[in-house]
């Protein structure tokens, strides 16, 4: 089992990595990995892995992993320093105030500011506090709505 686990993780990034338009070169690139599997083994993971094809444009297709698995190493940190820096969010209106941990608030509204989450309009950040204002329309629950699509496992 630790060895399909490890062969997932190879494909993965295989996947990210390179244009791969079938699987016998992914089979050939694997092979250099360290791993020899079967075409069938082979389409068995990339089901489980939810790799699709997608156009290139001109002239052909390619492997393309999921949405969720491209995120950036950076978006990763910043989605870190969010899940680690709140610890309460109070609404009125439109105007939100997320308490953090002390000296937390910058990189939070930081974290917030370049994710881009649409429903907020700008943050203000102090030590341990940001004021945060959403768009027009936008409520509480479409902010944790998102935030539960962008932030997985964040504390509400």
């Amino acid at each position: 089992m630790r060895e399909r686990h490890n062969r997932l993780a190879v494909v993965k990034e295989l996947i990210k990595n390179n244009r791969i338009d079938n699987q016998d070169t992914l089979l050939e690139m694997l092979k250099t990995e360290g791993y020899t599997v079967t075409q069938a083994t082979l389409s068995r993971d990339l089901k489980m892995l939810k790799v699709g094809k997608i156009s290139d444009g001109w002239s052909g297709y390619y492997y393309s992993l999921p949405e969720n698995d491209l995120i950036s190493e950076s978006e990763k940190s910043y989605i870190q320093d969010v899940r680690r820096g709140i610890l309460s969010i109070e609404f009125s209106g439109n105007f939100g105030v997320i308490k953090t941990r002390p000296g937390h608030a910058n990189s939070v509204g930081i974290a917030l500011d370049v994710l881009a989450i649409p429903e907020i309009l700008g943050t203000l950040a102090g030590d341990d506090t940001i004021f945060v204002i959403l768009r027009e329309g936008m409520t509480k629950e479409d902010l944790q709505e998102s935030f539960k699509t962008r932030i997985p496992d964040i504390e509400e």
